[in-house]
């Protein structure tokens, strides 16, 4: 059964998608890679670059899952963890690696996508994430004090200058950084898959890995049409991680995350809007996440649910929220309405497992993924060319199940609306 695209603004106006056929028949590698999204493709060019065979398999194509439906946004910073809870998670040496890597993270995608000439709307004009409220302004200006000792080079916006830049009325405070930027995420899956290609890697959609099972060699990778041995097998599978390799799948706990994208704008509708090019995130528990297009569309994107028939939900209240921010829009169509799944982890950080010999796993950007999975792809591809678990930026560590994972995936729209409440109350 084929896998297809949501018809989104990024389907719509992505670069052309290379012919990437089925599996058909038994292969042989050095490396499978599971998921042709942002971290299975770095890892797949990382790899070709170096030599090495690779195969990469995906039930859908490249980007079809969160890497070609995120909001694009390039956002080189960990969420949600403080400087001080990220001290105390990973310790010490781990917390001056990811603080470096997480910082600098969106400048090496930018010039990865310059080294490849990749096609993708790419623009570094910096993030602005504003406060919702008092407390969060405090705990902004704190945590920015802090990353600046660390070379963040953020500052503080607030009163009109934060309503100019924002192009809203609501917000009092703001942090801007500048090394922000967005990406036609699509594109940008599509253009790595093309340098990929041009390594000699292997890529084949519509192509879902039914099985795994160890051999002499080191594994062998089951689908319908065919079988691939290889000495390792790279995970890149997220928010779409299924049951095949043991517990990683219950270690998560996948988010939807929807998004709107406006009809062009008039003039004056987009002028105050953005104007210089940021994108925009707010510090609410329901974040909202927006960003002004080359053709003076408006994206706004949250949290959403899975309705009726598996369907994506909750357009109707991003509606009403990106009216309320940015008044000035109107009765504005908007003519795409997609989503997508995000993978959550137990300490909002992502995870480097190696769970047995030739079996990596990377995964769990909670939100942040446009920049950290190509950190993470480059980091696996680092582990199988032989470097050093203490070497990497970050921890190996065991796959453990989400605490209380049934009870939250079950209990996820009753705890989004309260914490819309709480939003709600804290923002008046």
């Amino acid at each position: 059964m084929t896998t297809r695209y949501p018809d989104s603004l990024w389907f719509r106006t992505a670069t052309p998608l290379a012919q990437n056929p089925p599996l058909e028949g038994d292969a042989d590698c050095d490396v499978v890679v599971i998921g042709a999204g942002f971290t299975g493709l770095r890892a797949a060019l990382q790899l070709g670059e170096a030599g090495s065979r690779v195969v990469v398999l995906d039930a859908g194509d490249v980007g079809w899952g969160a890497s070609g439906r995120n909001g694009g946004q390039v956002n080189p910073m960990l969420p949600f963890n403080t400087p001080d809870k990220l001290l105390k998670l990973v310790g010490p040496t781990y917390f001056e690696r990811l603080t470096q890597t997480s910082l600098n993270s969106a400048g090496a995608l930018f010039d990865l996508i310059r080294k490849y000439d990749i096609d993708c709307q790419a623009r570094q004009n910096g993030w602005l994430r504003v406060d919702h409220c008092e407390q969060a302004r405090k705990v902004s200006a704190s945590n920015t004090e802090i990353w600046n000792r660390h070379g963040a080079d953020m500052h503080l916006v607030e009163g009109d200058e934060v309503a100019r830049l924002s192009g809203s009325q609501i917000y009092q405070s703001g942090v801007v950084t500048p090394k922000g930027g967005a990406v036609q995420p699509l594109s940008l899956a599509r253009g790595l898959a093309q340098a990929a290609l041009a390594c000699g890697v292997s890529i084949h959609g519509q192509t879902a890995v039914t099985g795994l099972r160890e051999s002499a060699r080191g594994w062998v990778v089951k689908t319908a049409s065919g079988n691939v041995s290889a000495e390792w097998v790279v995970f890149a599978t997220n928010g779409y991680t299924d049951g095949l390799c043991s517990g990683l799948a219950q270690s998560i706990m996948p988010l939807v995350s929807i998004q709107i994208a406006s009809d062009p704008l008039s003039p004056q509708q987009i002028e105050s809007i953005l104007p210089e090019g940021h994108t925009i995130s707010d510090t609410r528990r329901v974040i909202m996440y927006s960003r002004r297009e080359p053709d003076d569309r408006l994206v706004f994107g949250s949290v959403g649910k899975f309705g009726a028939d598996e369907q994506f939900a909750g357009f109707d209240w991003l509606v009403r929220d990106a009216q309320r921010i940015f008044p000035q829009l109107g009765d504005v169509n908007w003519e795409f309405r997609w989503g997508g799944q995000i993978a959550i982890t137990r300490d909002r950080l992502p995870h480097f497992h190696e769970p047995r010999k030739g079996l990596i796993a990377g995964l769990g950007y909670n939100g942040r993924g446009v920049a950290m999975s190509h950190v993470m792809g480059l980091t696996l591809a680092q582990r199988v060319l032989g470097a050093a678990h203490e070497s990497l930026p970050f921890p190996s560590t065991a796959i453990k199940s989400m605490p209380f994972r049934a009870i939250q995936m079950l209990g996820k729209g009753s705890v989004i609306q309260m914490m819309r409440m709480l939003d709600y109350l804290e923002s008046r």
